[in-house]
């Protein structure tokens, strides 16, 4: 336990199935903005002043808590975001990403938001586990952007849990983010009270919902004792999973509770895809959404159902939906996002005013003033940071500073919970 001048009043703590910051009950609303540390940079990829900016717009909105990437891998991987934070095997880091999540946080803490920093990821998109086992055993990365097979792909992550090298490297990337002195602030950050909970990875699964049933219990086993280590080196900072719930979790409700069962995991997370999951087609959505509505209810309630066996706290930290008719372009209309956001908003407040464990979400994503000229709308190095991830068209999920409608939408959800 450190000697900081922080009281432990300061950290969002969890009590039962709520969130606490001091003698208050902590329920928050989210936006998931991965780029955060990368605009923060004074590299290659920094802009301070739209960073500050759109802390600021955010801010207006009533969002104060932010999910962020605080962990990228160098890859081969056709879509990796470049540059990345994790440089090579032996866990050297990249300087200036760094500096720009320590500008970050530093901005973050001046504006009373918190941050939800995530150290890994099972998907493509930044390097995460299929870079790691690529590393360690020599083998291809099974790229699902060049490939188009998204099964072996995930296979091929899921063998990040069993490999030994990979997890001491691991370790190695969580002690020295976690362990880091803001250069701004002077505060190490298990000591900083702006960061709620680091989060071992961006939606980490046992494997393929057709072959990964087989990995699951190092994926349980993995998840336990990691979080354990987080514990250790940040006691007073929340840790927990990032996964997507069952969906995540081969599909089956019963493997996300046992997995998220261990005492070192504080709260639940899951998140919720309509249209990857094939409940909603933006293209056809008189015929789909309602169905897909009263699918995503069932799918919130049952994760609540969950959240309240365990007896802890429980956040919906991804969910979205594209522009209507899945046009890419800022200018088109977002009824339907719209829509779908003020439900699962009022799903929240509901379960909120009932006492329930139901404490915040984070939409995905928050796109700021992010802009392409881009005919297919790709993510290329140099170009402007989109909530939507390089692997993405960007604008697929975004919600832009100018998205006046979907902030209103927000900034009420907002107000709604504060009352409460």
């Amino acid at each position: 336990m450190s000697n900081s001048t922080h009281d432990n009043d300061e950290f969002v703590r969890v009590d039962g199935q709520n969130f606490y910051l001091g003698d208050k009950p902590y329920r928050y609303v989210g936006a998931n903005m991965w780029y955060g540390a990368y605009l923060g940079s004074p590299g290659e990829t920094g802009d301070r002043e739209r960073l500050t900016r759109e802390l600021d717009v955010l801010l207006e909105h009533g969002i104060t808590n932010l999910r962020i990437l605080a962990a990228s891998e160098t890859s081969d991987l056709m879509r990796a975001v470049r540059p990345a934070v994790v440089k090579n095997t032996q866990g050297d880091l990249d300087s200036e990403l760094l500096l720009g999540l320590d500008f970050l946080l530093a901005e973050m803490a001046k504006r009373d938001m918190k941050a939800v920093l995530y150290l890994n990821n099972f998907w493509q998109w930044s390097g995460g586990m299929s870079q790691y086992v690529a590393w360690f055993t020599g083998t291809e990365v099974l790229d699902p952007d060049v490939t188009g097979k998204w099964n072996p792909f995930m296979e091929n992550s899921a063998r990040f849990y069993r490999i030994e090298q990979a997890q001491q490297l691991y370790r190695k990337v969580i002690r020295s983010v976690i362990t880091r002195t803001n250069s701004i602030t002077g505060m190490p950050y298990n000591d900083d009270p702006t960061i709620m909970s680091w989060q071992l990875a961006n939606e980490p699964r046992p494997g393929s919902d057709a072959d990964g049933r087989v990995n699951f219990e190092a994926f349980e086993r993995w998840v336990d004792v990691t979080a354990g280590y987080v514990k250790s080196l940040a006691p007073r900072q929340l840790v927990s999973t990032g996964n997507e719930g069952a969906m995540g979790t081969l599909g089956d409700a019963e493997l996300f509770e046992r997995s998220h069962s261990s005492p070192n995991i504080d709260y639940l997370t899951f998140h919720m895809w309509i249209k990857n999951w094939n409940w909603f087609d933006i293209t056809k959505p008189e015929a789909t959404y309602d169905s897909a509505v009263a699918t995503a209810k069932h799918y919130m309630s049952q994760h609540v159902e969950i959240a309240q066996r365990l007896g802890k706290p429980i956040v919906l930290e991804e969910f979205g939906v594209e522009r209507d008719n899945g046009v890419f372009d800022h200018k088109t209309p977002v009824a339907y996002r719209d829509r779908f956001y003020a439900m699962v908003y009022s799903v929240i407040e509901d379960n909120t005013a009932a006492g329930g464990p139901f404490v915040g979400s984070n939409f995905w994503a928050w796109g700021g003033f992010g802009k392409t000229d881009r005919a297919d709308y790709m993510w290329q190095k140099g170009d402007d940071f989109f909530g939507d991830p390089p692997q993405e068209a960007q604008g697929l999920n975004s919600v832009f500073s100018d998205d006046e409608t979907t902030l209103k939408v927000i900034a009420k959800h907002a107000e709604r919970l504060q009352a409460l």
